[in-house]
């Protein structure tokens, strides 16, 4: 596995946030900021795992899970979202996401679930 993480968020801060944790930890990151951003990435790079924010203007997150698991049904997917809404949560588990958070987030459970997923072979 080659540790590839691409995080979608239309929150820029979010998005340097986790970007600069999982690059220390010796991922390589992407980011993307809207739909469009996050398949051309998923088509042209490939990642191992997508952190997706479910409220992005212009194409929500259910649509980018289901175009990124018709890409790759193998690429694992980490949602969040901010407003709680089950039925949103409940489809996206049903699409194959892995797992879920609620924003705000606990940075140490979803460094955990990343690490679960998506092992690096270095020392800790």
């Amino acid at each position: 596995m080659s540790g590839k993480i691409l995080i979608v968020d239309d929150q820029y801060g979010i998005r340097i946030l986790l970007n600069e944790i999982f690059q220390k930890e010796g991922y390589k990151t992407y980011q993307a900021a809207n739909g469009v951003q996050a398949l051309s990435i998923v088509e042209k790079d490939r990642p191992d795992l997508v952190i997706l924010d479910m409220k992005i203007p212009g194409m929500d997150g259910l649509e980018i899970l289901r175009r990124v698991k018709k890409h790759d049904e193998t690429i694992q997917v980490i949602i969040m979202t901010a407003y709680g809404e089950l039925d949103m949560i409940h489809e996206a588990m049903k699409l194959g996401a892995i797992t879920h958070f609620a924003k705000p987030f606990d940075i140490d459970e979803i460094r955990a679930a990343v690490r679960k997923e998506l092992p690096l072979n270095t020392p800790s």
